[in-house]
């Protein structure tokens, strides 16, 4: 996208060319132009990795390559059919359920998109929504696998669902992302979603999860999940540098990110904390406070990098 793409961004007398009154100017006028997330050039932003529409396709295709070939490999040596039913148990609570929370960290993403004030924030929220479909078809196929092998009932949405919607340890996370995809400010949105709940679940997933997969004989989904943490890296570099950008051109919103990313960070480490109870259930565990203190290490790092503390 080009500089000065987006014509409704500061436009006169409203966003866009209908009744000033009509509702979609009136939300725009209160949610992007009215948001404190304000700096007076948007333009001059980029993105860290410089990603264009061809080279981001060009980019991850050769990423599908590789995954295709490595389901293929562990297809191959049965390696889901392996796994032990003790494991298979924890999966059904610990992963199985994951395409529900993904799916809201999609939907958010695309409101940034959509409300973002310039074409290059636009560019690196659509590309992360993009991310964030392939990360939820690829879990989707290994949920399919996995009730193939160890019962229909896994890949069943009833399944995930009941567990989503009544398991006690996921109610954090189901509150936490609820309260996301109210959040109307741009940017708060884009805090909320990129500064803390997605890292914290991305942390839970890439880091944690893919541990304790690799701890119990699951190297497939351990390597499924390590390949997703390329897409989050990048994912964590452009949002750091936004708010680094924002916060040089008016320095006065280091406060403001800071009172949004703190009060967003700790419902996503209530979230976190809740679900490492589910760690300790494998077979070959992880300890829940060190599930925990590792998303809260990367929380941090996120703040120092971002000049928030």
């Amino acid at each position: 996208m080009n500089a000065q793409f987006l014509h409704s961004f500061r436009r006169e007398p409203a966003p866009f060319e209908i009744s000033p009154d009509a509702p979609v100017n009136q939300w725009y006028r209160r949610y992007r132009e009215g948001s404190p997330f304000q700096v007076e050039d948007w333009e001059s932003f980029r993105d860290p990795h410089r990603l264009t529409y061809r080279k981001y396709v060009l980019q991850q295709h050769g990423r599908e390559i590789y995954v295709d070939a490595l389901i293929d490999e562990h297809e191959s040596a049965e390696a889901i059919e392996n796994l032990q039913p003790e494991w298979v148990q924890v999966l059904q609570k610990l992963a199985v359920p994951m395409r529900f929370p993904l799916h809201v960290l999609q939907m958010a993403i695309m409101y940034v998109s959509q409300m973002a004030p310039t074409a290059y924030i636009v560019n690196c929220a659509a590309f992360q929504a993009g991310d964030e479909l392939r990360r939820i078809q690829w879990l989707a196929y290994w949920v399919k696998s996995l009730s193939l092998a160890h019962g229909d009932h896994l890949a069943a949405t009833a399944t995930a669902r009941d567990t989503w919607e009544n398991d006690p340890l996921w109610q954090p996370l189901r509150r936490a992302l609820e309260q996301l995809l109210a959040v109307r400010d741009w940017g708060e949105a884009f805090a909320a979603l990129n500064l803390a709940l997605k890292p914290a679940l991305d942390t839970l997933l890439n880091g944690s999860l893919a541990l304790l997969a690799k701890q119990n004989g699951d190297p497939l989904l351990a390597s499924l999940l390590k390949e997703f943490g390329q897409d989050s890296r990048r994912s964590r570099d452009w949002s750091t540098a936004l708010a680094l950008y924002a916060i040089e051109q008016r320095p006065e919103l280091q406060e403001i990110l800071s009172s949004w990313t703190s009060s967003w960070q700790r419902t996503a480490a209530d979230a976190v904390t809740s679900l490492s109870g589910l760690f300790t259930e494998a077979p070959s565990p992880l300890a829940a406070d060190d599930v925990a203190d590792h998303v809260a290490a990367q929380l941090t790092t996120i703040n120092r990098d971002c000049r928030l503390s």
